[in-house]
């Protein structure tokens, strides 16, 4: 039985199927309130009106594959008039579009049936058995739309809860077999959805999803102008996919593409599928530009100011080939390649292509036409009030501008356009999902309380591998009622539940492994990745990575080892690949940088870990041989990106293994045979080495520190190798207080390190304050002297007063995780909502519900953080609050600005996105290192003459937009680290 989606405020039978994030009406077994679609291998027959529309019948002809797919049975559908036909004694399905089907209306007319709530209403639906619908007939089904999509959108809402994927071809998902099939007699529903367009943008489709394409449709041969493989074979499948998504809007491929010229077809069809076209923010008046314009015009330049007659006649020619299909017409103008127009282009001339764009329109339509009832879009200038006004993110998922409440009263409305996937500063990121749905959800969660609803279109590159994001986009879009922040996780729950026939229990570890997938890629692009981005040498970090990539992947192979053959292709593209991908990148960088570093510590253990950066680079290309050989090579090319290597924002032309060092293992280090290497530093002992000591030589010997508030309970050194020559060893201490992990080790070629930990065995042996011991490791040779090092043990022991509950400073810092606050202060009816798993490390929090209210430095909702300070460095303070990277999008007149407070100090309030240029990002948001490289923007206030105890960080919402992830106060001993330090004791 395929369980689906439990979604709150919905109660099901065990027997039903549930819709992810939708109203619930099919189930598996009989009952006197359920009508049969399938009973004892008998398919109901499925009727549609002869004058439907012919996108109705198309869809309908799925319908009953779909019911033939899931039972067995094979379904009748016949097209059929009332004054003809003879419907015989079986109770059928009956499919009709109002104002369209002739049957619809006889069967409203004959029954009663109340349509009042959809009629008039954009792709809205309804479903109900009718008792004496048609002459003959006692009882029937009937799913009837407002318009063609509303009774696409019925047939195919059916079809899911049925158990056929949307993604039943994109990613080969199995259908879970039913022996009877039912539907309750009340039906399904949906009224008009959130957003009037929904769409997806096929872009940087080289080198996958053409190359894709050409072996999959074209036999390597494309269109004659372009050699574009994308032709109606390719266009016919993804309209499908869109509508069984409930999506409804296309801008389609366009590098060496242009869709109305490679095959004479594709608008044609996707009109007639119900798939509403549309062109990129640089494709004026449905013309792919800049390739059609150069294979019509190739000696003209495209400047308006000099060749407007020319560019005039082109747009001319894309509406009177576009005026007979539904069309959205992106307005304006940009230069070729996606660039600005000449910096000499003014505000006035673009202002005249409107015009003259409005002008053609009026020729096209005709000039009694009402301009304003065709749907167009512009990015973004003076536009008329009729044209939907398209605000884009910063291509890194983070949306530039919402309108203003004086905004929203435009008949054109507003949207948006996303991103999934980038071609451009500061780095491509084209290979694998790196979205975050939490963060799509924060971010079109505003959208929708902006009213920016006309239109949503996202840029999904290839198309795979965002599977999963696109749905949750599209779905979104379609009704926003149905998610929020306490409910959000289940998206993911019930898609694996559906998708693979999941228990609850492994749809909920699904849900885990995709959270972790996601946020792990999002925290810095898989493109932007390097050797140190993750601490080598503080808080374990680039180790806990490591770890956390190795459990996910075991996590998710043991999902995929238990699946049945038939489900497992399915699952290898939608998460078994990206997680192992995923991992193998991330491990592999890491080991290179832990390779880097352990040749400048003279360590044997070197060699080993450029061997295993090598074994994973191979890896590597190995998993995208498997992603392409799944099913006969279906997928082939769709993994070809190139992802390692970059060195600029331009993808490399190949990949290229990180880089390593060696050392020569037949030669001993001049120190001696053994290495001692402490927790927290690049230095090595014995030997000089820049790291030990600002002098690089007669350094004072290796060290560790212990803190009893630290939330890390130990420490360790790294006794190993320094050449080929074995030898063991021994460690012993000179404090009781002193537990060892291990006091004797053996080191060889084979075996070149064995880490000691080090912890306090009994802190009440201590007395307060600083505490000192040390350690002696002894190595024994074959044939050389015995040497010696002597390392120190640095224990400090804290004391809280009594009845203090909140977060205790350990090792000079206070870490704190933004959701664990001590209080949550509400004000007109704002508060701060968790959003889980959103962000790097556990969750963000915002103001909820959405609104425009900002309020003065104190006044409003706010949340407050209780620790304790030890004054460590002397009574100061660095408090730095991590904030998701958001734009000043409510409107140049409220910034993003936070307040911090500690105690009864006034508050410091922070405008952290920095003012920039009408059309431009600020400086601090780009590059390798920027805001949205790092994912995250660091708020840093010092507070001075601190006393030790007891104190509260207070966090005053100014903006209703902002995101805070984390919080770390360095009282004297913060180490630097990408993620910052884990997360402090709390008592």
């Amino acid at each position: 039985m395929a369980r689906l989606l439990l979604v709150a405020g919905l109660c099901a039978l065990l027997d039903q199927a549930l819709a992810i994030g939708q109203q619930a009406c099919v189930a598996f077994e009989a009952s006197t309130s359920r009508f049969p679609i399938v009973a004892k291998h008998k398919a109901a027959p499925v009727l549609v009106s002869a004058d439907e529309w012919p996108g109705v019948q198309r869809a309908a002809s799925d319908f009953v594959a779909d019911i033939k797919e899931v039972t067995g049975a094979r379904a009748s559908l016949t097209n059929v008039t009332v004054s003809s036909s003879k419907f015989g004694k079986d109770s059928p399905i009956i499919i009709g579009t109002l104002g369209k089907s002739s049957l619809i209306e006889s069967v409203i007319n004959a029954t009663g049936l109340d349509v009042s709530s959809i009629r008039g209403q954009w792709e809205s639906f309804i479903s109900r058995e009718v008792q004496d619908p048609l002459p003959g007939v006692a009882k029937a089904y009937v799913i009837v739309g407002a318009d063609k999509r509303g009774t696409i959108y019925g047939l195919y809402d059916h079809s899911e809860q049925f158990g056929v994927s949307p993604w039943y071809w994109w990613a080969d998902v199995p259908t879970t077999k039913h022996s009877e099939l039912y539907v309750e007699s009340s039906g399904c529903s949906h009224g008009s959805p959130t957003v009037k367009y929904r769409g997806i943008f096929l872009n940087d489709e080289q080198p996958a999803l053409q190359n894709w394409a050409a072996a999959t449709f074209t036999n390597g041969t494309g269109a004659p102008h372009t050699g574009s493989p994308f032709n109606s074979q390719f266009y016919t499948k993804l309209f499908e996919l869109l509508l069984r998504l409930k999506g409804n809007y296309l801008w389609p491929a366009m590098w060496s593409s242009a869709f109305g010229i490679d095959d004479p077809q594709n608008q044609f069809l996707a009109d007639m599928y119900g798939i509403v076209m549309g062109t990129s923010h640089q494709e004026p008046m449905m013309r792919s530009t800049p390739v059609e314009f150069s294979v019509e015009y190739p000696n003209v330049g495209w400047d308006y100011t000099t060749n407007n007659e020319t560019i005039k006649k082109y747009w001319m020619e894309g509406a009177q080939r576009a005026k007979d299909f539904e069309s959205v017409y992106t307005v304006g103008m940009r230069g070729f390649g996606d660039l600005p127009l000449s910096e000499s282009t003014n505000i006035a001339l673009l202002e005249q292509v409107i015009k003259d764009q409005t002008d053609i329109l009026k020729q096209v339509y005709g000039e009694d036409t009402d301009i304003s009832t065709i749907p167009q879009i512009w990015t973004l200038q003076r536009v008329p009030d009729y044209v939907t006004l398209l605000w884009s993110d910063d291509n890194w998922g983070n949306i530039r501008r919402f309108p203003i409440e004086s905004e929203r009263n435009r008949t054109g409305g507003a949207g948006v356009y996303y991103h999934f996937d980038y071609v451009g500063d500061p780095r491509d990121y084209k290979w694998i999902a790196t979205s975050q749905i939490e963060k799509v959800y924060e971010q079109m969660s505003l959208a929708v309380n902006t009213e920016s609803t006309r239109l949503w279109v996202v840029n999904v590159g290839d198309l795979k591998p965002y599977e999963r994001e696109i749905e949750f986009f599209l779905g979104y879009g379609w009704n926003a009622t149905r998610w929020s922040p306490q409910n959000l996780d289940t998206f993911v729950t019930g898609w694996a539940q559906r998708e693979f026939d999941l228990s609850d229990t492994k749809a909920a570890q699904v849900t885990d492994i995709v959270a972790k997938l996601t946020k792990f890629n999002a925290r810095r692009k898989p493109e932007l990745l390097n050797s140190t981005t993750y601490s080598l040498i503080d808080y374990r970090e680039a180790e806990n990575v490591v770890a956390a990539w190795e459990d996910l992947e075991k996590s998710s192979t043991a999902i995929y080892q238990s699946l049945s053959s038939t489900f497992k292709p399915s699952y290898y593209q939608l998460i078994h690949y990206p997680v192992l991908a995923s991992s193998n990148i991330g491990k592999m960088l890491i080991y290179a940088g832990q390779n880097n570093l352990r040749a400048s510590q003279a360590r044997l253990s070197t060699n080993d870990l450029a061997d295993r950066v090598g074994e994973l680079f191979d890896n590597d290309f190995d998993l995208e041989t498997d992603y392409h050989s799944l099913l006969n090579g279906k997928w082939v090319h769709m993994m070809d990106q190139t992802r390692l290597g970059y060195y600029y924002w331009q993808q490399p032309m190949v990949d290229s293994m990180p880089a390593v060092n060696r050392v020569q293992s037949r030669k001993q280090a001049l120190a001696g045979v053994m290495r001692i290497v402490p927790e927290g530093t690049r230095g090595a002992w014995p030997g000089d080495n820049p790291f030990q000591c600002a002098q690089g030589y007669n350094c004072p010997p290796p060290s560790i520190s212990l803190d009893n508030f630290s939330p890390i309970t130990n420490a360790y050194f790294d006794i190993g190798a320094g050449g080929p020559t074995s030898f063991t060893f021994t460690a012993t201490s000179n404090a009781s207080w002193v537990k060892l992990s291990d006091t004797k080790g053996s080191i060889s070629s084979k075996s070149p390190e064995q880490r000691v930990y080090v912890s306090v065995a009994d802190w009440s042996q201590l007395k307060d304050g600083a505490n000192s011991a040390q350690v002696t490791f002894k190595a024994t040779a074959k044939g050389q002297p015995s040497m010696s090092v002597n390392a120190v043990v640095n224990a400090q022991k804290n004391s809280v007063s009594g009845g203090f509950k909140g977060f205790v400073e350990g090792s000079g810092v206070v870490s704190i995780e933004a959701a664990h606050a001590a209080r949550n202060n509400s004000v007109n009816g704002v508060t701060w909502k968790e959003l889980p798993g959103y962000g790097r490390t556990l969750s963000g929090v915002t103001p909820w519900p959405r609104t425009d209210q900002a309020f003065d430095v104190g006044s409003g909702p706010s949340l407050e953080y209780d620790f304790y300070n030890f004054n460590t460095k002397g009574g100061n303070l660095t408090v730095t609050v991590y904030v998701s990277p958001s734009l000043n999008a409510i409107g140049p007149d409220h910034p993003l600005r936070l307040a911090v407070q500690l105690d009864s100090q006034g508050a410091k309030t922070t405008q952290f996105i920095p003012d920039a240029q009408p059309g431009t990002l600020p400086a601090a948001w780009g590059g390798p290192d920027g805001f949205v490289a790092n994912s995250i923007v660091p708020i840093t206030n010092l507070w001075t003459n601190v006393n030790t105890g007891a104190h509260t960080l207070k966090l005053w919402m100014v903006e209703p937009t902002a995101v805070v992830q984390k919080i770390v106060i360095d009282a004297g001993g913060l180490r630097p680290s990408y993620l910052g330090p884990p997360e402090s004791l709390r008592v």
